[in-house]
């Protein structure tokens, strides 16, 4: 039991601190056009995101329990690898918050679980005896080949497609309005309150069910499930970590993403929105888990270069970009070393 409870409790922090990681990517560009307040905008955010599960459903949270990783049977060797990968991430997101990087908390939860699970193979193979080409191959084989690319797909297409879109809709957007006076952009502050509503749920769908996926993966890990299928009661946990980090905020990462590329007008926050919330959720209905911090980006992006191309701070985006590159391997490795350690440990009781 102890051991349940402290795993449950790892896997809420991740999905706290990723609603609080990523509360900038929902309601940046609202506060930032002063469509509504700081604290209007994070209570309608994390209300939607609650909600979002419960309305469409739990495909990526089989995607990430099921098509990823083979792992281990046993609690004894499995446990720590999951738990490795949690705590890998976790360290992330607080380290990435610190500095005021956006980065992914999905790039981090799967570079932790890829880091542990590699690691926990090839200490197995090491122990085999000697190594050859195909020891190489049977190290990788704890990865999940169609499931990984699935992931890895999405996680690279789903920014192109936020730029686009955000591009896309803004150059219609400014097409439709052309030759109406400034008053429009009440219109565009009070359709944010719709649009950012639409985000959040995309999100709240998305993101919380990492989560779900992860400790409905250790349940079934310890036979407290018969089968992998997310119980309500994870579900509904779930929802509440993400949509209470979401309510309390990331303060400095809403000031890079709300200001640091170009000042944010009514019109580039409801363009932002419509972009990420469809490529958000229609990811999401496909069991492809992305990063809304990448997506929401990239269309914050797209939308300004469909204005003027130089109207773009390219060298903040360049820097986040960077971060999306280098946190994969990155927490991979500390996962790898954290699960030295915890695998050590007692964790089948």
């Amino acid at each position: 039991m102890t051991t349940l409870v402290l795993f449950v409790a790892i896997s809420v922090l991740f999905d706290f601190l990723n609603g609080f990681h990523d509360s900038s990517n929902i309601v940046s560009t609202m506060i930032s056009s002063r469509a509504l307040s700081p604290r209007q905008a994070l209570t309608i955010t994390a209300v939607a995101e609650f909600c979002g599960p419960f309305i469409f459903g739990v495909a990526v949270a089989t995607t990430i329990g099921t098509d990823v990783l083979n792992l281990p049977h046993s609690p004894q060797e499995s446990l720590p690898l999951i738990m490795a990968g949690l705590v890998s991430a976790v360290g992330w997101n607080v380290l990435t918050w610190y500095l005021g990087i956006p980065s992914s908390s999905s790039h981090a939860l799967i570079g932790g679980l890829l880091g542990s699970a590699l690691a926990d193979s090839a200490i197995k193979q090491w122990h085999t005896g000697l190594w050859s080409m195909n020891d190489l191959y049977a190290v990788f084989g704890v990865v999940k080949l169609g499931g990984i690319l699935k992931v890895i797909t999405a996680l690279l297409v789903s920014p192109l497609l936020g730029f686009v879109a955000g591009f896309l809709i803004m150059r219609l957007i400014r097409f439709i309005a052309r030759g109406m006076s400034p008053s429009v952009n009440r219109a565009f502050k009070g359709g944010q309150i719709v649009t950012a509503v639409g985000l959040a749920l995309s999100h709240g769908t998305n993101d919380a069910q990492k989560t779900m996926g992860v400790i409905t993966m250790g349940l079934l890990a310890m036979g407290v499930i018969p089968e992998f299928k997310v119980p309500i009661w994870v579900v509904a946990l779930s929802a509440a970590a993400i949509a209470t980090g979401t309510a309390t905020g990331g303060w400095r990462l809403i000031r890079t993403l709300g200001g640091k590329f170009y000042k944010i007008r009514p019109v580039h926050g409801f363009t932002t929105q419509i972009g990420s919330a469809s490529v958000i959720l229609a990811a999401a209905l496909a069991g492809g888990p992305v990063s809304t911090t990448q997506v929401v980006a990239s269309c914050i992006m797209g939308t300004g270069s469909a204005e003027r191309v130089s109207k773009v701070r390219w060298g903040v985006g360049a820097q986040i970009v960077v971060t999306w590159v280098i946190t994969i391997p990155s927490t991979a490795a500390v996962s790898a070393i954290l699960f030295l350690v915890l695998r050590r440990l007692p964790w089948a009781g």
